[in-house]
């Protein structure tokens, strides 16, 4: 433990955020600029903030302690669940939880956090608001459909919900414009070559690049995989406990479901993909195994062609998960 580190757990709430000191002092601010300015009075340039990821909640009071110069910390709630477990802790309040946050950073090693830049936020942005759109898309065409099937529709009604689906289908197209320009300002070079890879289209393309600041974030492919939640969990214990292998879903959902999807196409265009999918059901195992093996392999190809700077080559071979 380092002697000279001054440890803040934060404890973030919509409106308002608790502070615990290593010493020991309890602190509460409004979770908005005037409470961060207060808050930064009491830092100094050894402070360390630690607090846990809460949804959209911690991001500005996150975002504003690094444009000061403060070291910040942004960990898994579930780390600290279970460090506090661990604890045997049985009081649950907003106190209680910043001052255990300061003790999870007092007693682990942590990596410092590193925001989103205006142009990947931006970009995030505009993906989910895309995201967004298209779950408003299906629910209007599925309703369509629904008062279709009646005997006398309504006309005034269909009309309404086309008119509502041509003004998302305009909005959509318009949003994937300023998106794809926003995409290419800045990491038009990585962009091509993952396009260039079989079976990832260009919005598993866009989000690969974005999320990872164009493959800057990772050293390794595995991080990569690790990122996505495609990473095998072993489930042994003794001689009576041997679950079934599966991948940790601890990782971005969204990025894995579009790869999932491409890991489709890839089967049938990716040479390299279409061996490991081909090897794994020979064996006897499952569809679903295979294709999350494939969704690992185009991960490790986009991984190995960003790094490299080469194009896209089908001779391309990268290490098989542990899993298959």
């Amino acid at each position: 433990m380092d002697k000279d580190k001054k440890t803040f757990g934060i404890d973030i709430s919509k409106n308002t955020f608790d502070v615990m000191d290593c010493s020991g002092n309890y602190y509460q601010f409004d979770n908005n600029t005037k409470g961060f300015v207060k808050f930064l009075k009491l830092l100094c340039p050894v402070s360390h903030c630690v607090m846990e990821a809460t949804g959209y909640y911690h991001y500005q009071l996150a975002y504003f302690l690094v444009d000061n110069n403060i070291a910040v910390y942004v960990e898994n709630p579930l780390s600290i669940k279970r460090f506090i477990q661990m604890k045997l802790s049985r009081i649950k309040t907003d106190k209680s939880d910043a001052k255990m946050i300061c003790m999870y950073g007092q007693d682990q090693e942590l990596k410092l956090w590193v925001g989103y830049s205006k142009n990947q936020m931006e970009c995030l942005q505009q993906i989910r608001l895309l995201d967004t759109y298209t779950k408003q898309s299906t629910a209007l065409q599925n309703k369509v459909q629904a008062e279709q099937t009646l005997g006398n529709p309504s006309k005034v009604v269909i009309s309404s919900l086309k008119r509502s689906l041509r003004n998302i289908e305009k909005e959509v197209i318009l949003i994937e414009t300023q998106l794809l320009e926003l995409v290419k300002s800045e990491y038009q070079e990585v962009l091509t070559k993952v396009e260039s890879i079989p079976g990832i289209g260009r919005k598993t393309a866009m989000m690969l690049v974005v999320l990872t600041d164009g493959f800057k974030r990772f050293e390794s492919s595995s991080q990569l995989c690790s990122f996505c939640g495609l990473t095998p969990v072993l489930r042994q214990s003794g001689s009576s406990v041997k679950g079934r292998t599966r991948i940790s879903k601890i990782g971005n959902a969204k990025l894995r479901n579009l790869l999932f999807m491409c890991s489709f196409t890839a089967c049938k265009c990716n040479k390299a993909c279409k061996a490991i999918y081909d090897r794994i059901t020979e064996k006897g195992k499952s569809k679903k195994l295979a294709l999350i093996a494939v969704c690992n392999k185009l991960l490790r190809q986009a991984f190995a062609i960003a790094k490299s700077g080469v194009e896209y080559s089908k001779e391309y071979r990268s290490p098989m998960p542990k899993f298959i």
